[in-house]
């Protein structure tokens, strides 16, 4: 009996060795708060000094900014750009652009990209610092990439060794601990016919942060969403709530949806991976969401490299513009709001595994070395052309230690329509609250949505 107990320990440390990926050694971690900040990011400025070095970042706000306010002025709101690119000179920027980017520019000739001063503004509280340095020897990959385990919050793999480990990264980031933001989703068809795809009140919460000290296992919730639509009047009394484990793969997300007509919660397992995205009215997939959202199950990641991009950065006035009208125009958004900076970003390429099934066949993402928030990414279908489009757009909320990319958005360039969503301005801004009640986070709580 000894012996099969012996043998069996075995099995089981063998079977565990081939699923799980050893840390970074303890020299490589040192780099960290050396040559690399805290996160994985360089510290240093680029060769010509257009990124500057990581000075800490934003942590003071602008005299205009009122305590205690969900709206944040831009601190940069006198700066000019530096670079205008358009179609006539965006073959000479390509190697620092999206696939999309540079697609729009060559297609339509009122499109530019306004390049402006960078600035590292991201800013993150210690503890989440400090933990990412314990992570880089401690976290445990699992399952191929595809699951985590002893993760402190904080960023699980600072010094990524896959791609894999560098998406964990993003899916992770600190953004908060509780969100609460209503916002708009609009769809603009090929016309420049802007329509409300929906009105919707937002709760996330990131579970993984209300414990600095309790590490993450395989089977915690990282990720929990509940919206409550509330316009267009179609649309009104509908509700989602979704939950993301660390190991999808053992506990795949959870979702449930009420309906007015129906008058119940129900089970929604299809609210994942490339359903169309009603919240979009279908411009977008469910892991479109926030450039990727829900499990990396479906693809296989290669982590291809760090490369200096134009990206859109510090975007405040397009965070927090009052009035949706000034976003949209026809076949892009309107350049005026769009504020592009130069920065350095992992660039992560996902290819469909034999077998699986999803609209895009590859798809590229660009991650944000200070925040590991993804910037921007480009989706391609079967025949490999560029089919689809992402953006998101960072402010650093300097008032909470908070790099927030909340509205974000993506070009249909196939259908010449595109969708934005997060539109937050018009209804305050971005609101830090506190954690809602156990009670709350139950698929019951999704049937007070019902009274229209």
């Amino acid at each position: 009996m000894k012996f099969v107990k012996t043998l069996l320990a075995a099995s089981l440390a063998m079977t565990l060795g081939a699923h799980a990926q050893a840390a970074v050694t303890a020299q490589d971690a040192a780099k960290l708060g050396s040559s690399l900040t805290l996160v994985g990011a360089e510290k240093a400025a680029n060769a010509d000094g257009s990124i500057p070095a990581y000075a800490g970042g934003l942590t003071t706000a602008p005299a205009n900014f009122k305590s205690g306010d969900s709206m944040r002025p831009d601190p940069f709101a006198s700066e000019k750009p530096l670079l205008v690119i358009d179609g006539k000179n965006v073959d000479k920027y390509k190697g620092m652009l999206s696939a999309t980017t540079v697609e729009l520019a060559k297609r339509f000739p009122t499109y530019r990209v306004d390049v402006y001063p960078t600035h590292r503004t991201v800013a993150l509280p210690q503890t989440v610092l400090d933990n990412s340095v314990k992570n880089a020897t401690g976290a445990k990959s699992l399952e191929g990439g595809l699951a985590i385990d002893n993760v402190l919050p904080g960023v699980p793999f600072p010094i990524p060794q896959s791609g894999a480990e560098a998406m964990w990264n993003f899916l992770l980031r600190y953004q908060g601990v509780n969100i609460n933001s209503k916002y708009d989703s609009w769809n603009v068809d090929s016309a420049g016919q802007a329509s409300l795809a929906t009105t919707g009140q937002a709760f996330i919460t990131y579970p993984i942060y209300e414990n600095m000290a309790q590490p993450i296992s395989s089977a915690d919730v990282y990720y929990q969403m509940k919206l409550y639509y509330t316009g267009p009047a179609r649309r009104a009394g509908e509700a989602i709530m979704l939950k993301d484990a660390a190991n999808p793969l053992a506990q795949p997300r959870r979702a449930w949806q009420y309906l007015p007509g129906q008058r119940r919660v129900k089970l929604a397992p299809n609210l994942a991976y490339d359903t169309p995205n009603p919240g979009t009215a279908g411009a977008g997939t469910y892991d479109d969401v926030f450039v990727f959202n829900g499990a990396l199950d479906r693809y296989d990641w290669k982590l291809v490299g760090k490369q200096e991009m134009i990206v859109p950065y510090n975007t405040y006035k397009l965070t927090y513009a009052a009035d949706p009208k000034s976003l949209t125009t026809a076949n892009h958004l309107a350049p005026d709001m769009v504020r592009w900076e130069k920065h350095r970003v992992w660039v992560v390429e996902g290819n469909l595994k034999a077998g699986a099934r999803h609209v895009y066949q590859k798809r590229r993402f660009y991650l944000d070395e200070d925040s590991w928030a993804a910037l921007a990414s480009d989706q391609y279908d079967a025949r490999g052309q560029l089919y689809r489009g992402s953006f998101a757009f960072l402010s650093q909320s300097y008032d909470k230690q908070v790099p927030d990319s909340t509205p974000f958005m993506i070009y249909d360039l196939v259908g010449g329509s595109y969708n934005i969503n997060g539109v937050v301005g018009p209804y305050g801004g971005i609101r830090y609250i506190e954690s809602l009640s156990k009670a709350q986070w139950s698929p019951e709580s999704l049937a007070g949505a019902g009274i229209r």
